[in-house]
């Protein structure tokens, strides 16, 4: 008996096995992957490189890669699960590379999982289509509906359904689409980890809640923005709570420089019901600076936001419909609006800081609203009962704005510096118990020294403050860090996480579409560089230089620009930029067209009428147009089309036609229909292969109301 007790506890305490990875493997035991670089390519889009089955599981990869493409494919040529954990207890996966998948790891249905130590940066993400110029609203995600596993297209570096309890501790991802994705999955601790420069989601949460989210790097996750061109953010997120997501504790994370800092909305259920919302949430201590569009974005829904900073972004806090939620004790600097809350009810403003924010606070209530949500008709969605209490305004062009609101209660507030400390219209009842005259206050009541509004830190010691993760990493960025919304730069991919050197485009003049100079800079780490060759190339400016370095590149002249440079970095880095570009002469006509010449129904009418005068008659080198209120000049509002005839002559090479449309388009190539999108849709996107060679183009397009966007292009295969 002694010697089957010692067998026994032998074979418990007994190491791992120690395996290799292989196409197809399922692992239901702890095991210990043999260092190395696996190359598993899926053999299907939704193939699994490794399975998990079982309970009680750990799978140590220390040491391994596993890869699903080649790391110098595209991104979009990622397919594919790495790691799959189906169902179970207790698992654990640790220390892993895992890229080059559509998901690196997804479980469903999994008590008590713990995944640490994981690097799923480079899996995939989808090529961008808007540039330079403008963007494309082809770009935009769409998170509303996800009952059927729907946000599986959108991939992610760990995606996870059904998982009750465990941890996600010191993982990262970057490079890639979506960090962490959690659908209906509660009860889980997140902190330390890095998901970052990704061009979705830092962390997605559908019907999850119970989970706490803390010291997390969520920074740069974005897509449409160009500085100074446009910003829209296209519903990207550092952090997004979606559909009854109820619950969390949000603390101590840096959600700065995305579409969204935090982006949270009750959910279809709610619109359709009034009823539910993503309710019960805690942010705490968060960074939400220098969002695109919203520092936080909370609508339809209860919550508490306390002790966050929001810097720089359009809104501080964009809280439409938000009821019962509390705003206290935050810091709102430079925001166009510090908070702007359109038809709430029964909010608590209080202890704020409103530090040069152009309108710190505006409450309001539109009469109409939109027919087709159900919220409206199940709620009060009236603008009332707010309290403003003990918040202090400095440098504000106005301190509070209230259009149609009942029932705003000031008291204690503080003005520094602020020209009007209210304006207020139509209907809006406002006991006032403190001095703020309705006329400019400019010094009106002047701050002590002692009263001299701080730099921002995570106050740790406030009253409300969720404890501290032991161990949980300080995220926030340092003071004096290069900050600011000129630090986004968004290529074809996603963001530029400045890890590597590359060039980006400085100024494009004028000719630059039709094969003129470009200026590049040389961005990324410090060091020097060298040029090591060109093609198509007549001249460039300097041949060595310093990071930061701009160059000038002046390319052959042809018909067709098709020039490539390459450098290297003293770090022995290669680098370069490529430039194809194709126009095409396009002559347009464009007219307007009725309900007897309606191109949905009668194609033969609209045709007529397009053979008529034409509005519009220019000559572009390359049709590319997008606007939503403002057309071009000469080109009506809605209810328009366009025809379109060019000629491209390609050399030797394999081409793509690309379009882009909203709302119809139809496109022929030398005389054959190659693209046939005649229905009306929203923005679009359709790729048709072009053989090298001379080409007649010919578009026929229409739009009937809101945004624009017509775009035809020819452009080198890539792939």
């Amino acid at each position: 008996m002694h010697a089957l007790l010692l067998l026994l506890a032998a074979l418990q305490t007994a190491p791992p096995d120690t395996v290799e990875l292989r196409a197809g493997l399922v692992i239901t035991h702890s095991v210990v992957v043999r260092p190395g670089r696996y190359l598993l390519r899926p053999l299907a889009p939704d193939s699994v490189a490794v399975r998990i089955r079982g309970n009680g599981i750990t799978l140590d990869m220390s040491g391994v890669t596993l890869l699903g493409t080649e790391e110098d494919a595209p991104p979009d040529a990622a397919a594919g699960i790495g790691v799959h954990v189906e169902g179970g207890h207790d698992i654990s996966i640790q220390r892993a590379r895992i890229r080059g998948y559509k998901i690196g790891v997804l479980a469903r249905g999994v008590r008590n999982l713990t995944l640490h130590g994981l690097d799923v940066s480079d899996n995939w993400m989808p090529r961008l289509w808007s540039g330079l110029g403008h963007e494309s609203l082809v770009d935009w995600l769409y998170f509303h509906h996800n009952e059927k596993d729907e946000w599986l297209r959108y991939g992610a570096g760990i995606f996870l359904i059904d998982v009750q309890g465990g941890e996600v501790r010191g993982n990262m991802a970057r490079r890639g689409m979506n960090g962490l994705q959690l659908v209906r999955s509660v009860q889980l601790r997140i902190w330390n980890n890095d998901f970052s420069y990704l061009s979705g989601l830092g962390i997605g949460l559908y019907r999850s809640g119970r989970n706490t989210i803390m010291h997390n790097r969520l920074d740069y996750c974005v897509r449409g923005y160009v500085h100074g061109v446009y910003r829209r953010g296209q519903d990207s997120a550092a952090l997004l709570l979606y559909e009854q997501s109820s619950g969390n504790i949000v603390a101590y994370n840096s959600m700065t420089h995305s579409g969204d800092g935090v982006f949270l909305w009750a959910g279809q259920s709610t619109m359709d019901t009034g009823k539910g919302g993503a309710n019960d949430n805690l942010f705490f201590g968060n960074d939400v600076s220098f969002a695109v569009a919203n520092g936080i974005e909370a609508t339809f829904s209860s919550n508490r936001f306390i002790a966050n900073l929001s810097e720089g972004s359009q809104y501080g806090v964009w809280g439409g419909y938000s009821w019962g939620s509390e705003f206290r004790d935050n810091t709102f600097r430079r925001n166009v609006t510090g908070i702007a809350i359109e038809h709430g009810q029964d909010n608590l403003i209080r202890g704020n800081i409103f530090d040069r924010d152009s309108t710190a606070i505006r409450l309001w209530w539109n009469r109409i609203e939109p027919s087709d949500w159900g919220y409206p008709k199940h709620r009060d969605t009236r603008s009332r009962d707010y309290r403003i209490e003990s918040n202090r305004f400095s440098g504000n062009t106005v301190g509070v704005r209230l259009e149609n609101t009942t029932n705003a209660r000031f008291d204690r507030n503080r003005y520094a510096g602020v020209d009007t400390a209210g304006i207020m219209s139509v209907e809006t009842g406002v006991p006032m118990s403190e001095t703020a005259p309705e006329k400019p206050t400019r010094d009106i009541v002047t701050m002590t020294a002692d009263e001299a509004l701080p730099p921002w830190v995570p106050d740790y010691a406030h009253p409300d403050a969720p404890k501290p993760v032991p161990g949980g990493m300080t995220v926030m960025m340092p003071l004096g860090a290069v900050r600011g919304r000129e630090t986004i730069l968004v290529d074809e991919w996603g963001p530029y996480d400045g890890q590597r050197p590359r060039l980006w485009i400085h100024h494009v003049a004028d000719s630059a579409y039709t094969g003129g100079p470009l200026v590049l800079r040389v961005i990324g780490p410090s060091g020097r560089w060298r040029v090591r060759g060109t093609r198509g190339v007549a001249r460039v400016s300097d041949t060595t230089g310093l990071q930061g370095d701009t160059i000038v590149v002046t390319p052959d002249a042809g018909p067709v620009t098709d020039w490539s440079i390459d450098l290297e970095s003293s770090s022995s880095r290669r680098f370069g930029f490529s430039r194809f570009v194709a126009p095409a002469s396009w002559k347009l006509r464009v007219a307007t067209w009725d309900s007897v010449s309606d191109p949905r129904a009668n194609l033969e009418g609209f045709r007529a009428k397009m053979a008529g005068p034409s509005l519009v008659d220019r000559t572009e080198p390359v049709l590319d147009y997008m606007w939503g209120r403002r057309p071009l000049p000469g080109f009506p509002a809605q209810r328009f089309g366009v025809i379109a005839e060019g000629v491209v002559d390609l050399p030797a090479g394999d081409y793509e036609l690309v379009t882009i449309s909203d709302d119809g388009i139809r496109v022929w190539i030398d005389g054959r229909l190659a693209v046939d999108r005649w229905s009306q849709h929203e923005s679009e996107l359709e790729i048709v292969p072009l053989p090298a060679g001379k080409h007649t183009l010919k578009v026929e397009y229409y739009q009937v109301d809101g945004w624009v966007e017509l775009r035809v292009e020819v452009r080198k295969k890539v792939g």
